[in-house]
This record gives C-alpha cells, structure tokens and sequence, in this order.
C-alpha cells in the first residue's frame, strides 16, 4: 500500500511540472494565458471537486454563469447588503489562488456556455498531452476583464499586446465593462450576489445598475434587495429607468448621506421624484427614501400592497396625501426630519400601523382619526409644535411609548390615564404653566437700531448707560444687556463681585451655589424697560440652573433662561463662552446663580389634572376630580440616587432604591381626595420578581430630618415596572427595596451621608515667600488636578484624608503649635480663619502667617480643619495646643515656617526684624490700620494696584520707579506702594499736618482716604473690607475704653465717624 502510495504522489508531482511546462510553452506560442487556478487544459477546477471519483462535464448556460462565479468566490456570502466584512471575506480567498481560476471561466463566456471537469487524481489516462489546448481570447474581451475586475487581476502573468491571440467571433457575449469601473477595494462579486445588489458602498456605484441590465438582465430580474446612493443625479437617473423592470425586489433603498465630502459633510441625496412605473413592484416590502429631496409624497408607493416599512425621513415634505388608499401591510412609517404642518385625516386608514415617527416636523394639531390606529405600538411626536393631544388617543390601547418632549404642551389630556401600560417622554414642555401671550406687534415708529457695547476691566467698577442702551460686558464672563429706551437720562451705574458669605447666600434643601454673588448698584434705580443680567455660573452636571435675588430683606427665584455667552467674551482668551443664568429684571440687588433638581409644577382645579415628571416620565402624579375645592400650586422634585453608593453605604448589595420624590403644595393643606402616585420600581426589579415583603415606603419630613416606614399605612401595589400608592398630603417619598431591618434608621443614616461631599484640604505655601500661605478644601475628585497646577508655585505636604461637609456648611482653619495668621480680618480671630464650603466654587484663602510669640527659630507648626463656627469660649491653655474642639476636628496638616537664618528664610519677610515698620495708621475716630491690615489687603489688589496708587496721590514718578524697582514680583510691588504712602501719612500725621488728598477730604484721616481710593479705582469690595477692619477695631478700642472705665467721657465726644456700615 505504501508503495502504491508513494507512486501516486510522484505520479502528481510529475502531472504539475509537465502541466506548468506546457503552460509556458503555450504562453510563448500566443495560444493563451493560463493561472495557477486551472490545470493549463481550459477547464477549471472549482471548490471540492477534484476529489470526486466521477468524471463529467457539466454544460452552463451564459445566464446562470454569474451564479457559479459568485458561489465560487465566497460561498458563505453574508447577509449584510454587501459591507465590509463581505468584501474582506471575498478579498482573502483571492489571494489564495481563485482570481486566475475565475479568468478561465470568464473565458468559456465566448461559447455562451463553462465547462466544468472533475477528474480523479488516481486516473491514468490523464495525460497532459491529451488535454486539448485552450480557447484563444480577443483583445476586445481582455480589455473587458480589465474594466471589470480589480487591478490586482489584471497584473498576474498578463500577456504583452504583441502576444494576444487573434480576435474570436463576433457571434459571443460581452462580459459587462462597468464605467466607471469599480474601485480595487470593492469586486463585483462583494456587491452582486445571487438575490442582492449593493451599490452604494462606493460614490457613483449607482451607474452600475443601468450597465449589468445592458449585460446580464437574466440576473437582475431575480434581484430582490438592492441598495442605491442618491448623490449622483446622471447614474440616478438611469437607475430610474432600470428598477420598474425588477418586479421581485423584496427590499429597495435609494438613500443620500452615504457619503462625505472633502470638509467632512455629508453629501445630500438628490431624488426629487419617483416614475409612476415603479408601481409594477408589487411585491416590495421594505422601502427607504431617506436623505433626499422628496418634496411631496409619491403616488406610486399607494399601490405597492405588500409595503410594510416606508422611511421618508429627512426630506422636503410639506404635506401627506389625503388618503393613504390600500397599505393593509404598513406597520413602521417615518417622515422624521420633514416640514409637515398637519397630517391627514385619512392616516387613520392605516389600520396595521405598529409604529409612527413624525418627529422633527412643524405640527401644532393631530388630527382625531389618531384613535384609530388600533395596533400603534410607539408614537414618536417629539420636537414639533404641539399645543393639545386629541382625547381619541385614549383609545390606542396598544400604546407602549409615547415620546412627545420638545414641544409646546401645557396640560395632558386625562385619556392618557387609562394607558396603564403606556411611557411618556414629556420632557421640555411647559406643563403647567399659563399661555405665553402673543409678542405685541412692533410700531411703524420703532427703528432697528444697533445697541453699543463696552468691554469693562478688571479695575472698572463703574460705568454709564444712556438712553440709547447698552451691552456690558462685565471682568468674568457676566453680561448686562439694557434695551433702547429704560433710562431716560444718562445714568452712572456700578457692579462688584462679592464673596459667598452667608449673609449673601441662600439654598434650600438639595441646591448647591454656582455662582459668587453679583451686585449691581444703585439699587433703588427703577428701569423703563427690564434690563437682562446674566451671571456666569460653574457647569452643573444634574438639575436646572435658576437665579435668585436678594432685595435686602427676601430672597426669591426669578425665571431664568440658559445660555452660552456672546462669542468672543469668554473668562479666560481664546476659551469657550460663559455659560450665563440669564433673567429679566427692572430694579437692581444682589444675584446670584443656584442648581437644583428639576422642579415640575401644575395648578391644580377641582376638575383634576395629571403631572408628569420631566426628569423621568414613568413618574406621574394624578389629581382626581373634586380632590381639592381651591386651585392649588403643586411642585414636584425628583432626585436621581446611584443605587452602587446607597448599596456601599448600607453595606447590603441586595439593596435597590428608586428615585426620591420631594412634593409640595401651595397652600399647604390635606387633600379631600386620595392622589395617585406612579414611580417605576427599583432598577433591576419588575412586577414578577419583586418580594413584596422587601418592599418599603418611606416617609420623609424635611424639617425634622426624620424618615418613617409607611408601607403599612398606605394602598401599594406594584405592576410590571412601576409601583403605585395613594396620599393624602404632601411630603418627602422613597421605595426602598431591602433585607435589613429598622429600615427607617438605615435610610436616615444613607439619606445624611448622600447630601455630604467627600472633601480634601490643602495647606501649600508659595514657594518664593513662605510665609504666605493657601489654604483650600475641594472636593476629592478636583484635588488631583488643582494640585497639579499648582505646583510650580506652591510647595507643601500632602493633601488630608478624605472629610465630608454639606454644601454651605461652615469651617474654619487653626493655625497651632507656634504659629498665628499675620491678618486682623472679620473672617480671622486668635488664629483662626473662617471658610463656608460651596462644592462648585473655589473655598481658597490666602494668608500671611507668623511665629506665636516669644517662638524663636523655625517653627515645625500645624494647619487643623474643624467644623463649625470659630469658638470663643476656649480657654487659653487649650487653644494653645488646639484651635477648636476635638469632637469638631475634620483634619490637621503640618506646616514649617523657616526661621531667620535657615535656608529659604531669606526670601520670606523678616517677623522678627520686620522690613516695613509697625503702623498704627489712623486715629480712633476713623479707626486704626496696621502693618498686618495692609498685608492682607495687599494680596487681593493684583494688577489694580497702579490705579489705587493714583487715586492715594502718589505721583506718576514715584510709581515708575516702584514698578521698575519691583518689575518681576507683582506681590513685593504693590505692598511698596501701599506702605510708601502709609509712612507718608505717618510722617505728615507726625508733624500735625494732613494733606488734602482731594475734594471734600480737609481734615479726613487716612482710613477714610484708603477707603475713598479703593472706591474711586472700582475696588468696592476692598472698601469694605477695609471697613469691617476698621470697624472692628474701633470696636474693640471702645470695649477697652469701657473697661476701664472710660465709656462715659468716649459718648461725650461729638461723633465723627466718617465710616458707617454699608446700607444695601
């Protein structure tokens, strides 16, 4: 047997090599050309049959060739219209050897018929000398194959033009030569198979259809999925005149956006119309017309019976036929993207309809034949003008999802209700709220005209307006728009931007500040006309953004629209434009920017109403009839709760919430009617899997922070995705799906630790001085980068560990073991400095800081964190060692402070050896200012410090040479300007002298001068800061005077105080 075996193989390898050896002898004698997919006799072999025992010849007709030609380049052809990874598939197994064997088979095309021979390898009468010689080619069909198969064909073992044999026939058949020709990364056997043509895998593929009818119609006529692009008007057009003639097309899309230009936009569809003859197509199903230039529906497509999806979207549609005619199969219909104004009537004929997508469209009415639609199993009505929903939608008992966000809807109609099993998406429509009446028409005397802008500085705290109006554009990103017309005389008008105290804040339960306080002045100034104020706020990634205003007694929230600023005034150069909170207002306060969660809101009458959430639409609120007497304002908050951090919080991974209701009313009062509540059920719950002794409502009392389980109180009962229960009045609510008991305290305890931010300290000091100091608390995730970016000039230890703080939540800052804050502010006392924490804004504060006293050499100090307000009753051997309680510690960081001679103690001030001398600048009826004050307000000046300095009298020389003198460290520059003229009012002081620093300052002190230069150069915040400085030592000067006594003879005194406190 092996024997025999072994001569079989040599038997083989001798038929290859007499094979190949004739083959070059043909080739060299011009009678053809052969590859390595033949055997070199004309005949192919093809896919597993040269291991058949059998020897036959199988006779092909010419329309059936392309059949074989296609199963033998890929027989596994996927079903994806020709995409990619067809192609890929195709392309690999021409390169192992089938492209040269296909050759051969083209060249049977001649005789209208292939031969196909299968031989068995054990034969011994297959003698390659009794193989008949191959076909000769013409030159006409050589050029043809090059046409139409890839370069990479045409280039394998091509013969010279003075070797072509001599031409055939005429009496053949062409091989189909494409113009223009396929590309080398799509073959003609990727986009033709046996029932599926693709030709919009590449730009002009659509030429191709006319040319294959020409050569091969057999083929096409059995098509039934072609796909077409629409950007080529010529091919198009002949593509038209081809497609009545494919009456089995199952499957027919003739789309644009196939395709890009050079800058990247896609390139439009340019079908305007269809032939009346497509109508032969009776057997078409599925239709795509998408991104064309239909501008009206086609008639053609009313007579297709079998039609079940028709895509029209994204074309030029103004209107719909008035009857639809016989479509009984049509389930799925889209005019998404059109210009509809109204639907026809007739569109309740469709009776089979399962899905309508009319999005995008300029529809404010839907007809009443809607209801008809009985098999409607999704309504896409989103982004259009609707005012009302037809009460004949109750009948869509099919109805599964509604999607209607994005339009202009007040109230949902109450047949909605009975939908049980029914979504609504009502997202960005008005629900609720009164009609906006009709924009009054303008006035034949009103002129368009152009409202001037100013750009503002830094330094310009004050500006004017006309009566011409005005765009101000304000140091920030804020922007204050005044109409033509609200003044009626030039008027001067100011703003500052002020520091997010409490006294300046204000946020209800879940809100969270955005913004710092804007004031604009004068406040009691009243506009002609509302003037727009648009204050910059920090991105908010959950909630709406709304402004409130402080009149001075009250806060209250305005209406507030977002938006992204002016292009070209943006915070930093070159950057994106502000988002800006903008609202309308006649009078000028304080405001300030909030977010919050999404707050819905209805009126509800004695007739009843529904209110549904637009954070998520499975939660509904339904008012029955007679549930009230008196129209009543409802307000509904939704807050959206991670279940992985409630699940780490509770410590029990079975755990699922849904999200927390927060319900109001105005007025505040039972209702005589139980209220429907609809919320969906836990994530990862439904209906048929939910344990029902797990399932806990609970109730939550905002005032008394207290959470009680209520589920035994209440009718709940649960349906496939949502869970339903009845109120009476209006509070806090929150599913909880648990195995734990005592359900109220777990909530209690997670429901405290989710309003808390997880929070980190930094304690870094600059690293050219110091002994300046910066101290900041910034939530976790923002340290990583904050520190990053300041670490080029700052130094210090690490960040602390995580803390936890509430939003507005007071803190303050203890400087221990042996140091002290260089600072005698309002925020600062004994050592101890003062923050509020907002999680969007900065917390920093830079300070000075010292050696204790009688503390000598470096100090290995320490910054500690602790909540609540600065103490005052500790006493003095404990604040020596701790700045505040133990139980009100948050963290403790260390801080050095080199000594006098250690390294880096140079480039510090010198405490013990101070560079400026001590000041004791003022007198006690204006109040007093030392070298500490000046040092803290030193740092906040920046680059005002030139126009401060003008407005202090210093001339133009002495601030030249200042600035020469100090030219690379702005913070060494400004506090030269502000002591050199401190000890010039020591001096003149000294001698008994004061100078007049200007109009109405005779016989004035230098603190009401400071103050006056710092209001003149717009620095108002620094005015009056300044004066709580004062203020406070002049406070503290009388407590001294009374303790010894002294009080009385202090209020004989005629008062002289040129400083009282700010009236707002």
């Amino acid at each position: 047997m092996e024997r025999k075996k072994k001569k079989k193989k040599k038997k083989r390898e001798w038929r290859r090599g007499k094979g190949q050896e004739k083959e070059v002898d043909e080739n060299q004698a011009g009678g053809g050309e052969t590859g390595t997919g033949g055997r070199g006799d004309g005949t192919v072999e093809t896919g597993q049959m040269r291991n058949k025992s059998v020897n036959r010849t199988t006779h092909l007709p010419l329309d059936k060739m392309a059949h074989h030609l296609g199963e033998e380049l890929s027989c596994r052809e996927a079903q994806t219209e020709g995409e990619t990874a067809s192609m890929s598939a195709i392309r690999n197994k021409e390169e192992g050897g089938i492209q040269m064997g296909m050759m051969m088979m083209m060249k049977d095309m001649s005789k209208g018929l292939i031969t196909v021979m299968d031989q068995d390898d054990d034969d011994d009468d297959d003698d390659p000398a009794s193989i008949p010689p191959p076909p000769s080619i013409s030159p006409s069909l050589s050029v043809s194959l090059m046409d139409t198969w890839p370069p990479s064909i045409s280039t394998l073992s091509s013969p010279s033009p003075s070797l072509l044999p001599p031409p055939l026939s005429s009496s053949f058949s062409p091989v189909p030569s494409l113009t223009p020709p396929l590309p080398p990364s799509v073959e003609l056997c990727a986009v033709l198979t046996d029932t599926r043509l693709t030709l919009d895998v590449y730009q002009g593929g659509a030429a191709v259809l006319q040319l294959l009818w020409v050569s091969v119609p057999g083929q096409l006529r059995g098509l039934q999925y072609l796909r077409l692009g629409s950007e080529d008007r010529g091919a198009l057009e002949g593509a038209l005149d081809v497609l009545p003639h494919l009456t089995e097309l199952r499957s027919l899309a003739i789309r644009g956006h196939c395709f890009h230009d050079a800058h990247g936009d896609p390139l439009p569809g340019l079908l305007t119309s269809l032939p009346p003859s497509l109508s032969s197509l009776s057997l078409l199903v599925h239709l795509d017309l998408s991104f064309n230039h239909l501008t009206s529906f086609p008639p053609c497509l009313l007579t297709l019976p079998l039609l079940s999806t028709l895509l029209l979207g994204h074309n030029h549609l103004t209107d719909l036929p008035p009857s639809f005619g016989p479509l009984p199969a049509l389930r799925y219909l889209s005019f998404l993207g059109n210009r509809l104004a109204s639907l026809p009537p007739s569109l309740g004929q469709l009776r089979t309809l399962q899905t309508l997508d009319v999005s995008y469209n300029l529809l404010e009415t839907l007809p009443e034949e809607i209801g008809a639609l009985e098999e409607l199993v999704k309504l896409e009505l989103s982004h259009n003008r609707l005012k009302r929903l037809p009460e004949t939608m109750g009948c869509l008992l099919s109805l599964r999802d509604l999607v209607i966000h994005s339009n202009d809807l007040r109230v949902l109609p109450i047949c909605l209700d009975k939908l049980d099993k029914l979504k609504v998406d009502v997202r960005n429509n008005p629900l609720g709220r009164p009609p906006t009446p009709p924009p009054l028409p303008p006035t034949p005397d009103q002129v368009e005209t152009r409202i001037p802008e100013l750009h503002l500085g830094l330094n310009q705290h004050r500006f004017c307006v006309s009566s011409a109006g005005c765009h101000v554009f304000l140091p920030g990103g804020a922007e204050l728009l005044f109409p033509s017309g609200c003044l009626a005389t030039t008027t001067r008008l100011q703003w500052a931007e002020r520091m997010p105290d409490k006294k300046w804040v204000w946020l209800e339960e879940h809100d969270f500040l955005l913004s710092r306080p804007l004031e604009l002045l004068p406040h009691r100034i009243t506009f002609l006309k509302p003037v727009e104020v648009c204050v910059p706020y920090h991105r908010s990634r959950r909630g709406e953004v709304v402004v409130r205003r402080f009149d001075g007694q009250q806060w209250s929230t305005l209406s507030t629209e977002t938006r992204r600023g002016s292009i070209g005034h943006s915070i930093h150069p070159g950057g994106r434009p502000a988002r800006l909170a903008c609202v309308s207002v006649i009078q000028f306060s304080w405001f300030v920017a909030v977010g919050r969660p999404v707050r819905d809101s209805c009126s509800v009458t004695p007739e009843g109403a529904l209110l549904v959430s637009r954070t998520d639409a499975g939660i509904k609120l339904t008012f029955p009839p007679a549930s009230t007497v008196q129209t009543r304002t409802i307000t509904l908050q939704v807050l959206q709760v991670s279940v992985s951090e409630v699940q780490a919080l509770c410590g029990d991974p079975q755990t699922r919430v849904s999200p927390l209701l927060c319900l109001s009313q105005d007025p505040s009062m039972q209702f005589l009617q139980p209220i429907k509540v609809q919320v969906p059920l836990p994530t990862g719950l439904t209906g048929h899997t939910v344990d029902l002794s797990c399932l806990h409502l609970l109730h939550g009392d905002p005032s008394a922070h207290t959470w009680t389980d209520i589920t035994s109180q209440v009718s709940l009962y649960v349906t496939h995705l949502y869970a339903i229960f009845y109120i009476t009045h209006f509070s806090w609510y929150w599913l909880w799906y648990t195995t734990q008991r005592c359900v109220s305290g777990v909530v209690r305890r997670v429901y405290q630790r989710l309003k808390q931010f997880q929070v980190q300290f930094l304690v870094l000091q600059r690293r050219t001085d110091p002994k300046q100091v910066l101290l900041q608390c910034l939530p976790a995730d923002k340290v990583d980068n904050r520190v990053q970016s300041l670490s080029e000039q700052y130094d210090g230890p690490q960040p602390s560990d995580l803390c936890d703080l509430l939003e507005g939540e007071q803190f303050f800052a203890g400087f221990e073991r042996g140091l002290d804050v260089s600072a005698d502010r309002p925020d600062c006392a004994e050592g101890r400095l003062s923050f509020v924490f907002y999680s969007r804004l900065r917390n920093l504060k830079e300070v000075y800081v010292c050696p204790a006293q009688n503390q000598e050499g470096p100090v290995r100090g320490q910054v500690s964190f602790y909540r609540g307000e600065v103490p005052s009753d500790l006493p003095k051997e404990v604040a020596r060692k701790r700045k505040g309680h133990d139980s009100q510690w948050l963290a403790t960081l260390p801080l050095r402070l080199p000594g006098l001679n250690s390294e880096g103690g140079s480039n510090g001030m010198d405490w013990e050896k101070p560079q400026y001398p001590p000041l004791n600048l003022g007198d006690p009826e204006s109040g007093y200012l030392t070298e500490a004050n000046l040092l803290a307000i030193s740092l906040q000046i920046g680059q005002d410090w030139r126009s401060i300095g003008i407005n202090l009298g210093i001339s133009y020389q002495e601030l030249d040479r200042i600035q020469f003198k100090y030219r690379d460290n702005l913070g060494a520059l400004v506090l030269e300007m502000l002591f050199h003229w401190a000890r010039g009012q020591q001096q003149q002081e000294g001698v008994g002298s004061r100078p007049a620093g200007g109009p109405g300052q005779q016989g004035m002190g230098a603190v009401p001068r400071l103050v006056d230069a710092m209001v003149e150069s717009g620095r108002r915040d620094l005015a009056e800061e300044i004066k709580d400085i004062v203020s406070l030592g002049t406070r503290k000067y009388k407590e001294s005077l009374r303790r010894v006594g002294l009080e009385e003879e202090e209020e004989e005194r005629p008062s002289t105080d040129t400083n009282p406190p700010p009236s707002h």
